[in-house]
C-alpha cells in the first residue's frame, strides 16, 4: 500500500523565499526555516517558525485539490490542577463562540459554506483543532484560525452555555455510561500524584464552578503563538502559505508560558482494586499496569506485545477466553501513548453469568502463560502486520497525515516520529516482546476495575 512521495524542497529555493518574506518582517513575523524531513510518506515535512515562536509544519502534497489544516496546543488536561480539571476540554467547545471580528456560529456558518468538515479534540498532552478544506480556501481558514486564537471573547452567558454542555457530556459518557465509569475509575485509583489521575472531561464539581475568569485566565495562558504548532498538508503553494501564515499570525505577541512542574507519580508497589455496581447485563473486567512514556524504547515492544495479545480474533487473550473458554464477549487493549509514563490497559466483558472476580483470575492466567508459552513469531508477524496497516491507513489521507505530523510533533518532539516507531516495530522479535511482558506484565503491581451486575433478574 505505497504512498506517492513528492521531492523536498532544494534548501535555495527556501533561503530565498524567505528572504522575500522578511524584508518587512518585524521581529515577532520572521520566520526562519528549520529541518526538512524527507522521507515521510506523501512528500517532505518542512519545518517553519515565526519570530513570536509559532512551528509551522508543511507538506506539500498536490495530488487532490484539498488540504488538511490543524492548530494543536501544547496543553491538556496534564496542565491542570486540582479543582480546575475539564477547563483544556471546555475550550474545545468555547473555541467555536465569539470572537471581536464575528459574532457566535459565524465561524461554523462560514466553514460550512466553503466546504470545510470542522471539529476538535482534547486530550492529556494536547488540544487541536483541525479543518479539511478545498485548498483554495486557505486564505479563509488562515484568517478564522488565527482570529480565534489572538480574539476568543468569554462572556458569561456563553461560557455558562458550553458548561452545560459539557456538563451533559459527562453526564451521557462517564455517570451513566459503564466503559465511562470503568476507565474513569481505573486512572484516578492508579494515579495519586499525576494529573493523569484526573479525566480530561473533568470533574463534575469543577465543571459547575468555572467562572469567566477561569476561562480568560486559561486562554491567556495556553493559547499563544508560542504553545502552538500549524500543520498544513496538501495541494498548497509553499510562498502563499507562509505569506498568510506571517500576515495573519505575526502580530501576535509570545505569551510567558508557565514552567509545567508536572508532579511524578510514585512507583506503585501495591495491588489496587475497585468494584463497581451498575446496571449491565454482564460483568466487565478492566487490568492497568504501569507502562513507560509514548517516547520510550519499550513502548513499541509493548504495543505489539498488546496487539498480541487483544488485537482480532486470532489474538491470545481473545481466542482463550471468547472463543475457547466462552467466558467473555470481548477483549481489548491499550498501550497509553502519552508524554508521560501511562498504562497498559486489559479490558474484558463476561458472558452470561461469570462473575468478575471469574473473568479477572482467567485474564491473569492468560497473561502468565505468557512466560511459559510465549509469544511466537507467527504471532508477533500477525500483530505487526495489523499494527503497519493502521499506520498506512492512517496515512491515505491528508487529515490523516496532518494529525499525525502534529500529534507527534506535539508528544514526543518530532514530527515524523511515526516512521521511526514503525521501523522500530518492525524489527521487533518475538524475544523482545517476552522482555517487556516480564518487565511491564508478569508479577508487577496491578489496578483492577471489576464491574458487577446490579440488575434484578430478568431485568436485562
Amino acid at each position: 500500500m505505497p504512498i506517492a512521495t513528492s521531492q523536498p524542497p532544494e534548501p535555495s529555493q527556501v533561503t530565498a523565499l524567505l528572504q522575500r518574506l522578511n524584508r518587512s518582517a518585524d521581529r515577532f513575523s520572521v520566520i526562519t526555516a528549520g529541518p526538512i524531513h524527507p522521507d515521510f510518506p506523501g512528500g517532505a515535512v518542512e519545518t517553519y517558525r515565526l519570530g513570536n515562536g509559532l512551528q509551522v509544519l508543511l507538506q506539500i502534497d498536490g495530488r487532490a485539490p484539498v488540504l488538511s489544516y490543524n492548530v494543536w496546543f501544547r496543553v491538556g488536561s496534564r496542565n491542570e490542577r486540582e479543582g480546575k480539571t475539564g477547563l483544556a476540554h471546555l475550550f474545545e467547545h468555547l473555541m467555536f463562540n465569539e470572537t471581536k471580528l464575528l459574532p457566535a456560529g459565524r465561524f461554523d456558518q462560514m466553514l460550512e459554506r466553503a466546504g470545510a468538515e470542522t471539529n476538535a479534540a482534547t486530550w492529556t498532552d494536547w488540544t487541536f483543532y483541525y479543518e479539511n478544506i478545498p485548498a483554495d480556501q486557505l486564505p479563509l481558514v488562515v484568517k478564522l484560525e488565527s482570529d480565534r486564537m489572538r480574539n476568543l471573547v468569554l462572556r458569561a452567558k456563553p461560557v455558562a452555555s458550553e458548561k452545560e454542555v459539557v456538563a451533559n457530556e459527562r453526564r451521557y459518557r462517564v455517570e451513566d455510561d459503564v466503559d465511562g465509569a470503568v476507565s474513569e475509575t481505573l486512572w484516578s485509583l492508579a494515579f495519586k500524584e499525576h494529573p493523569y489521575h484526573h479525566p480530561t472531561i473533568g470533574w463534575m464539581t469543577d465543571i459547575e464552578n468555572f467562572t469567566p475568569a477561569d476561562c480568560r485566565e486559561f486562554y491567556k495562558t495556553w493559547y499563544a503563538p508560542n504553545n502552538a504548532t500549524v500543520v498544513l498538508v496538501g495541494d498548497l503553494d509553499r510562498a502563499k502559505a507562509l505569506r498568510l501564515i506571517q500576515r495573519y499570525y505575526g502580530a501576535m505577541r509570545p505569551a510567558k508560558l508557565p514552567e509545567v512542574q508536572v508532579p511524578r507519580e510514585p512507583p506503585q508497589t501495591d495491588h489496587r482494586l475497585a468494584v463497581l455496581e451498575r446496571p449491565t447485563p454482564t460483568a466487565k473486567v478492566a487490568l492497568g499496569f504501569k507502562c513507560p512514556e509514548f517516547s520510550h524504547p519499550d513502548h513499541a515492544a509493548l504495543s505489539v506485545l498488546v496487539e498480541a495479545l487483544t488485537g482480532g480474533r486470532s489474538a491470545r487473550l481473545y481466542r482463550e477466553l471468547v472463543t475457547e473458554q466462552e467466558i467473555a464477549t470481548d477483549i481489548s487493549g491499550w498501550a497509553s501513548t502519552f508524554r508521560d509514563p501511562g498504562l497498559v490497559e486489559i479490558s474484558a466483558t463476561g458472558r452470561g453469568p461469570v462473575q468478575p472476580e471469574a473473568l479477572r483470575d482467567a485474564i491473569e492466567r492468560c497473561l502468565a502463560s505468557v512466560a511459559a508459552d510465549p509469544i511466537s513469531d507467527d504471532e508477533r508477524d500477525r500483530a505487526v502486520a495489523r499494527l503497519e496497516l493502521g499506520f498506512l491507513r492512517g496515512l491515505e489521507t491528508v487529515g490523516g497525515r496532518a494529525e499525525s505530523i502534529g500529534f507527534h510533533s506535539v508528544v514526543i518532539d518530532d514530527p515524523v516520529g511515526s516512521v521511526a516507531r514503525m521501523e522500530a516495530i518492525r524489527s521487533l522479535s518475538a524475544a523482545a516482546l517476552q522482555d517487556v511482558a516480564r518487565r511491564y506484565l508478569f508479577g508487577q503491581p496491578c489496578t483492577a476495575v471489576l464491574v458487577r451486575s446490579n440488575l434484578t433478574p430478568g431485568a436485562a
